[in-house]
């Protein structure tokens, strides 16, 4: 019998035109920590992880962000979501709409933006 292929993680890149700010960012901001960059200086891409998410950042010049086009929104299971939403909620990341908030769908969640207009929502299952 053949063996069948198996989906194991996924690390989305998501779009920034400075990855040292992206950097600055995920890593003081929102906890993560730095896996890997491909340059110590000035880098173009690198990785970032938090638990069990790793993320990577990839260098796109800024002048793509004068279309008007949708950005890559994550959505990132969490557990202990209240804790989170506070710990967040202290290092001014929200913007005005942001509420811990129940869905229709059976989720716990709240969401923002990075710097690049990235959304990042952070959600559990109710």
């Amino acid at each position: 019998m053949e063996e069948k292929g198996y989906l194991h993680q996924i690390h989305p890149v998501l779009p920034v035109w400075d990855v040292v700010e992206a950097l600055d960012f995920y890593v003081n901001r929102l906890g993560f920590r730095i896996a890997f960059a491909d340059d110590a200086k000035n880098p173009k891409y690198a990785g970032i992880l938090r638990d069990d998410v790793e993320i990577h950042l990839q260098w796109h010049d800024k002048r793509m962000w004068e279309a008007d086009i949708n950005r890559p929104m994550l959505r990132i299971v969490s557990q202990n979501i209240e804790a989170l939403y506070n710990e967040f909620s202290r290092v001014d990341v929200f913007h005005a709409h942001t509420l811990l908030r129940e869905t229709a769908w059976g989720t716990r969640e709240f969401a923002f933006y990075d710097p690049f207009k990235n959304g990042l929502t952070f959600y559990r299952d109710v």
